[in-house]
């Protein structure tokens, strides 16, 4: 079996971090996401990953090399989104005859799928769907099951949802997915939808199965859901001083990494921080990581993901915040105001004024 890994889409949710990297390069405990997705379909046993990626493409391949976890990684072209059926498509010379797991490359199951590929390599259905019930299925592909657990009917982002359980954007394919790649046509949005492709197949007779997932299941296109898996990663990390360390207070699970420095500060875990960063007088935590060559002086964080190089003086208390590579958040004078460098789509929020004597 192969792995196919979708990483073309615009990540338009995350603007404006994704107008300087591809979403899917979004540091999760200072790991790309699409780094945890690779590992996930490698522990199915698989050694050849394709991943089909647009515009961001030489990016991807050079975070992300061409080999990791010991699986080979092919690099698949696609001139621009045009949705999730198209990937397979473009994909299909990879693929060949095998049979094959598609992967969204945003879409964090941290607890893998082992025993349900396990499931699909014994029965090998022509799709399998992996699900998991939701609160609000609108955002979704949704999966409506019979009495007997087999699939009936896929529909995407339905405004009137059928079913509350929600694709997770992890297939099992064999070829006969490629039949029904070519026989759909685009819907209302102008893409190749992969849910028309599964349901072609359902219409023409061919066995589709659903297995539910009961594990951590996040989509990871908008910035409280990468601070979601952010939380959920740092809380299984182990606490580890490589660093230098020079007074203060650490509490609960800390990871200080090789080169990195922290003085008179305090470190309320789970808190990572970066190789090559420094933490003076600032107080972190918790759900908090710091990237590499990072400078925190003063600075009040929690809740915050911190990129590779970013410098951080301010004392206001940040929370919430995805901070991008070498960005600076500085401080002034009471009166001198709010100074702010916005990119498109950028969303700020500021305490509200207070009366009283200004300090």
């Amino acid at each position: 079996m192969k792995g196919l890994i979708l990483s073309g889409g615009l990540g338009m949710r995350l603007r404006p971090l994704s107008y300087a990297m591809p979403k899917q390069l979004v540091p999760v405990a200072n790991r790309p996401v699409l780094d945890y997705v690779v590992e996930n379909v490698r522990r199915l046993g698989v050694s050849e990953i394709g991943v089909v990626a647009g515009d961001w493409g030489p990016q991807i391949a050079a975070a992300m090399g061409h080999e990791r976890f010991g699986a080979k990684i092919t690099y698949i072209p696609q001139d621009r989104p045009r949705g999730l059926a198209h990937c397979v498509q473009v994909a299909r010379d990879f693929l060949g005859q095998d049979d094959f797991a598609v992967w969204l490359g945003d879409s964090l199951l941290l607890d893998g799928v082992g025993e349900i590929a396990a499931e699909f390599t014994q029965a090998r259905p022509a799709a399998q769907v992996v699900v998991s019930k939701v609160t609000d299925p609108r955002q979704f592909g949704v999966a409506e099951l019979g009495p007997d657990g087999s699939v009936q009917r896929l529909t995407e982002k339905p405004g009137e949802p059928r079913s509350d359980l929600a694709l997770t954007g992890v297939y099992f394919f064999t070829p006969a997915i490629h039949q029904a790649v070519g026989a759909i046509v685009p819907s209302a949005r102008g893409e190749l939808e992969l849910t028309d492709a599964v349901q072609w197949l359902l219409d023409h007779g061919h066995q589709v199965t659903a297995s539910r997932y009961e594990g951590f299941w996040q989509d990871a296109g908008r910035p409280a859901d990468v601070l979601a898996c952010n939380r959920r990663v740092l809380a299984g990390l182990a606490g580890a001083i490589g660093g230098q360390v020079d007074g203060g207070h650490i509490r609960g699970q800390v990871v200080v990494e090789t080169g990195a420095t922290v003085r008179r500060s305090t470190l309320q875990g789970p808190v990572l921080i970066g190789a090559g960063s420094v933490v003076e007088d600032s107080h972190l935590g918790p759900n908090v990581s710091i990237g590499r060559c990072c400078r925190l002086a003063g600075a009040r964080l929690s809740d915050s993901i911190v990129l590779d190089e970013a410098v951080i003086t301010a004392p206001h208390l940040l929370t919430g915040s995805l901070i991008g590579r070498g960005a600076t958040v500085g401080r002034t004078s009471w009166d001198a105001g709010h100074r702010l460098l916005l990119s498109d789509h950028a969303d700020v929020t500021l305490p509200t004024l207070q009366a009283g004597p200004r300090p």
